[in-house]
C-alpha cells in the first residue's frame, strides 16, 4: 500500500492522464485548482503552530485561518454542487459564461481587487479561533474533491444548472459559476495568507 501522500500524487498523475478529453474550461479550473495547491505548500508546509496562528493584528486572520476558510469552503460548497448535478441529462458545454448575477458576486466579493468589498464570513465557513497544522493536508484533499467535481461536471450544461448556495439560499448560482467561485475565492486568501507572512514582524522559520 502507498503512503499517503504517495498515493495522492499516484492519484493525480492517473487522474492527469484522462484529463486530454476534457472541454478548455475543466482544464482551466484544474489547472487554477493546482495552482492553489502549491501556493498552500509553499506558503505553510513546515510552518509552526506559532507562525500558523500569528496575527498581524487584532481582527486579522492569520495563515492558518485563511487555509481552514478555504478547506471549510470547500467542504460547504462542492456537495451543494455535486447534488445539483445529480439526476441531470448529459449536455455539455465548451465554456463558463457566468450570468450577470454570478459576474457581479465574483466582481464585487470575490476577485482580489481595490474595488472588492470586504464582508465577514458567514458562520458556516467562518475560521476557528486556534489552528492545528493538519489544516494544510485537510485543504489540499478538500481541492481533490473539487477537482473530481470540475471532471464530473464536464458531462454537463454548467451554465443552466443551478444549485442552492449553501450559505444564501436564496441565491441559485449556474454550477460553472460555483466552481468559478471556488478557485478565485482560494486566490483571493491565498494572497491575504502570503501577505501575512511577508509582514516584517511574522515570526521567520528558523
Amino acid at each position: 500500500m502507498l503512503p499517503e501522500n504517495g498515493a495522492a500524487v499516484y492519484a493525480r498523475v492517473v487522474a492527469r492522464r484522462t484529463d486530454s478529453g476534457l472541454p478548455a474550461w475543466s482544464v482551466q479550473l484544474i489547472d487554477e485548482l493546482d495552482t492553489s495547491d502549491r501556493r498552500a505548500i509553499d506558503l505553510a508546509r513546515g510552518l509552526s503552530p506559532e507562525q500558523l496562528n500569528w496575527k498581524p493584528a487584532e481582527g486579522v486572520w492569520s495563515v492558518g485561518q485563511c487555509l481552514q476558510h478555504l478547506y471549510v469552503t470547500n467542504e460547504v460548497y462542492v456537495p451543494a454542487i455535486a447534488k445539483a448535478l445529480d439526476g441531470r441529462p448529459p449536455s455539455p458545454v465548451q465554456g463558463i459564461t457566468p450570468g450577470w448575477l454570478g459576474r457581479w458576486f465574483i466582481r464585487t466579493y470575490i476577485e482580489p481587487s481595490p474595488r472588492s468589498k470586504r464582508a465577514r464570513a458567514p458562520r458556516k465557513i467562518a475560521p476557528a479561533q486556534q489552528i492545528d497544522s493538519s489544516v494544510l493536508e485537510l485543504f489540499l484533499r478538500s481541492n481533490d474533491v473539487a477537482r473530481a467535481l470540475v471532471r464530473r461536471a464536464r458531462a454537463y450544461d454548467v451554465n443552466r444548472i443551478r444549485f442552492r448556495n449553501p450559505l444564501i439560499p436564496l441565491l441559485r448560482f449556474t454550477v460553472g459559476t460555483g466552481l468559478e467561485i471556488l478557485w478565485r475565492h482560494q486566490r483571493r486568501h491565498l494572497l491575504q495568507a502570503e501577505r501575512i507572512e511577508r509582514t516584517a514582524t511574522f515570526p521567520r522559520k528558523n
